[in-house]
């Protein structure tokens, strides 16, 4: 039976790091799929500006060494034009503000967003991710997380290879829907909003979900 595994990154780059690694570990390139807010405009002509994408990189206590090991993954994420990363393409989506998405949820998404309606579109993101499996109030905070600047990895795997895809997301901060509904609820939260976040309002809400347990840092 294949299954269709979700997690939410607060940042791009570690959505970035994981679908290479998992394309590495050898899962094809077409189960894989990613998708990012690029309001800080980390991604631009067709390439990553790695500089950009390390601006606002958030330090954790293991400090330079993760850094590096970070540093060295980034490097060459896109090369050799042929994984998932190199049909990585730019989205217009009113409600949401600037993605950046590959694989099949790309296709998903930029199809709801030409269709939807006035009111609509950020609900077209939600369809694309019930379409692929996700249950409708997971896809609701997924959502909402990828408006507030953070990104997405969907794996489709045979349900007996799902812990290994889930390990290699875990070591890079990953986080569940359940734990974003909590957090969201516990902040007033009252369903999915629209309306684009601007650099400032994504550092702080990163900051902010970053120190709500239980999510810990890889």
């Amino acid at each position: 039976m294949t299954i269709t595994v979700v997690r939410f990154f607060d940042r791009a780059r570690d959505a970035l790091i994981v679908a290479r690694e998992l394309e590495d570990s050898g899962i094809a390139r077409d189960d894989i799929s990613i998708i990012a807010n690029n309001s800080e405009d980390w991604y631009h002509d067709n390439r990553i500006d790695e500089r950009r994408i390390d601006h606002h990189r958030h330090e954790h206590e293991h400090g330079a060494a993760d850094g590096a090991g970070a540093g060295a993954a980034m490097g060459g994420l896109l090369g050799g034009g042929a994984g998932v990363l190199a049909g990585l393409g730019m989205l217009a989506v009113p409600g949401i503000g600037p993605l950046v998405a590959a694989g099949w949820l790309a296709t998903a998404v930029a199809g709801a967003a030409t269709g939807a309606v006035a009111g609509g579109l950020v609900g077209g993101l939600v369809g694309a991710l019930t379409d692929s499996g996700v249950s409708k109030e997971d896809a609701k905070a997924y959502a909402e997380g990828v408006r507030r600047g953070g990104a997405l990895v969907m794996v489709r795997v045979p349900a007996t290879h799902a812990e290994q895809v889930e390990a290699v997301m875990e070591r890079r901060s990953a986080v569940e829907a359940r734990t974003l509904r909590d957090y969201y609820d516990r902040h007033g939260w009252e369903g999915l909003d629209e309306g684009a976040y601007d650099e400032k309002a994504i550092r702080a809400e990163r900051e902010a979900l970053r120190r709500y347990p239980p999510h810990t840092h890889s």
